[in-house]
């Protein structure tokens, strides 16, 4: 068995602008200075926690726990009033399920939580064809390996059947870290060099790229 495993923001979907919206409002609420929406992008992929603290050098661990929980509140409550506002990638549907039907094992590893998660997937229709979801209020985030082992244990693939699909350096270091195919995209929040500068074997430029690279991947093996 093959296992291909996902990023989700950035990958799968295109979730900056509500990540932005969400976090800009998180803190206006509790009377602090808005980050650069550029900073926060940069962002994007670590877990909600590590990227407050980013965000808000010097901080201690109560007044990030508030906006923590404030962006939740922000999120959830925007989710309900307007529905999903996170669209997939171009083409990234039909790829999945031809992955799908071809046999590939599919997982998502990513920065969001697992409830987060559960929506984006169910959104879309797409959660009865992963077979692992970790998150990271369920691990250290990325870059830590964590999640990438988690997810092998639970399908019984080893590191090299393993493929990891990120738009980020995070992604790219942690599939390093766990000794999986690290495997990038240019649609995403990090430029092709910082991708390739953390360890990318390939970066593909649209999600029909996946399918050939795929192929020759694990004819190589």
């Amino acid at each position: 068995m093959r296992l291909i495993i996902f990023d989700c923001d950035g990958t799968l979907v295109d979730s900056q602008h509500t990540i932005v919206e969400r976090i800009t409002a998180a803190f206006k609420g509790l009377r602090y200075t808005p980050p650069n929406p550029g900073a926060i992008r940069e962002l994007i992929g670590l877990s909600l926690e590590e990227t407050v603290q980013r965000l808000l050098p010097g901080s201690d661990a109560l007044a990030v726990d508030r906006l923590v929980a404030a962006y939740q509140e922000q999120f959830i409550e925007h989710h309900r009033s307007e529905g999903s506002l996170e669209p997939l990638f171009p083409h990234a549907d039909e790829v999945l399920r031809t992955l799908h039907s071809q046999g590939y094992l599919l997982g998502v590893a990513t920065g969001k939580s697992q409830p987060g998660l559960e929506a984006v997937l169910e959104d879309h229709k797409l959660r009865d064809i992963f077979s692992t979801l970790q998150t990271a209020d369920r691990h250290p985030g990325k870059p830590h390996p964590s999640m990438l082992h988690q997810a092998m244990t639970e399908t019984g693939v080893e590191a090299n059947d393993t493929l990891m699909l990120g738009d980020t350096s995070f992604d790219m270091v942690m599939a390093m870290n766990a000794r999986v195919h690290p495997v990038g995209v240019v649609w995403g929040y990090h430029s092709a060099d910082a991708l390739r500068a953390a360890g990318a074997r390939t970066v593909l430029g649209n999600y029909c790229d996946l399918l050939p690279c795929v192929e020759e991947l694990w004819s190589e093996v």
